[in-house]
């Protein structure tokens, strides 16, 4: 559905950069309050402002670069238009004021060669300098090339409901042109980005929406019919809901999280799933009472764990504004606690599958490494084995999905085995 390009809706644009710069909130938040405040526009509208802005806070660096001492949100826009979603002067017309095409074809012109990489890359000094410690300077780049782009839109087969050949068929009766995932074999991706929320395959459960990196996260947990299963930090539910699934409905599948408000977003999603062994449990923090009364009895824990979410820039561009060096500290803090706390649950021979979205080694890695020199009693089990079990051909022991190699979200997950005795 092509946008009516006009100057109203250009200052729809305006207003709603102006409110994401202030970064208050996450962006995904305020764009979605913007649009329940002006439901006057339409689907191809929402897409267009919503593109454009995000188009700003990917390549945020560089636009400003361009824009020299011209900076304004009104130019950010345009140069956004037209240097990142491709539009020509004749496409921008309607909306340009005097003086502003010529600027423009400047700003088409301009040499970003003299930048600094961490510019040239859209990234803050600070993550620019943290990645260098995992990639090579050239890779980088090629990193993020791939974090500056739209990610795509992907769905998970509720297989306690359907296939994905069903799935695959029954989107293809409705016009929606999709393909199978290309690692996890529940992914589904879809070639556009239609409205699924009032979809009678979404209601009635057949999917879920889920990136497929993120998938491959609850494969490696491999829950199986009767087992006790902890999603430890669930949010709102998008892996419970896949281990569930695993489980068969079966067995006990405890979603923990400190959020209510996390927690709520679960229930509707439970109840078109058709799951009926899911118990949504909210916690004070990892030492609660109701974490410790299940120390020993579970046989399995997904820990997703609270992090900077730089893997998801696809998604959530803003993040590499709103975070720093402090933060990630504070971050690394927790999760060794969580980890920690969460280890505690297991029985013997138990599996505990740490995972965060994050490209970043002390979040990931660094983490791991420490809990295994704390805790002697367990063992890394290869990523690569368990989910060639399931038909997954990822190499490494520890799973790290990027953008530019699989074009998934970026993720880091570590599979964990409490030994006998």
């Amino acid at each position: 559905m092509k946008v009516r390009f006009t100057p109203a809706l250009f200052a729809h644009a305006e207003t709603l950069l102006g409110q994401l710069l202030n970064f208050d909130h996450p962006a995904d938040a305020v764009v979605s309050r913007y649009f329940r405040e002006h439901r006057q526009l339409g689907h191809a509208d929402r897409g267009f402002v919503a593109e454009t802005v995000f188009a700003v806070l990917r390549r945020g660096r560089s636009i400003e670069a361009r824009c020299a001492d011209n900076l304004s949100d009104r130019r950010r826009l345009l140069v956004a238009l037209l240097v990142v979603r491709g539009w020509n002067l004749r496409e921008l017309a309607p909306v340009l004021k005097a003086g502003e095409e010529a600027w423009l074809s400047s700003v088409a012109a301009f040499d970003e060669s003299a930048l600094s990489p961490a510019v040239r890359c859209d990234l803050p000094d600070w993550l620019y300098e943290r990645l260098l410690t995992s990639f090579t300077a050239d890779a980088i780049p090629v990193l993020a090339e791939a974090l500056n782009r739209p990610a795509p839109l992907d769905l998970r087969v509720n297989t306690l409901k359907t296939d994905r050949q069903a799935l695959l068929a029954q989107l293809a009766e409705a016009g929606i042109a999709a393909q199978p995932g290309a690692w996890s074999p529940l992914a589904v991706r879809l070639r556009d980005k239609p409205a699924l929320a009032k979809h009678p395959l979404f209601l009635g459960g057949a999917f879920e929406v889920q990136d497929e990196g993120s998938q491959l996260l609850g494969l490696l947990v491999e829950a199986k019919r009767g087992e006790m299963v902890v999603d430890f930090c669930a949010g709102a539910g998008g892996k419970t809901l896949l281990l569930g699934a695993q489980m068969r409905n079966t067995g006990r599948l405890y979603a923990l999280d400190v959020s209510e408000r996390r927690l709520s977003k679960l229930k509707p999603r439970l109840a078109r799933s058709g799951l009926s062994n899911v118990h949504p449990v909210r916690i004070e923090h990892e030492r609660d009472q109701k974490v410790k009364r299940m120390a020993g009895k579970v046989d399995r824990v997904l820990v997703d764990a609270p992090c900077s979410g730089l893997g998801t820039l696809r998604r959530n561009p803003d993040l590499k504004w709103r975070q720093d060096a402090a933060s990630i500290a504070e971050l690394t803090a927790k999760q060794t606690n969580i980890l920690a706390a969460a280890a505690t649950l297991l029985r013997p021979g138990g599996r505990l599958v740490y995972a965060t979205c994050s490209l970043l080694a002390e979040e990931n890695e660094r983490i791991v490494d420490a809990f295994l020199a704390a805790h002697p009693a367990f063992r890394l089990v290869p990523a690569e084995q368990v989910l060639a079990r399931q038909g997954v051909a990822v190499s490494g022991d520890m799973l790290h999905l990027l953008p530019h190699l699989h074009d998934t979200d970026g993720f880091f997950a570590a599979v964990l085995e409490k030994q006998n005795g």
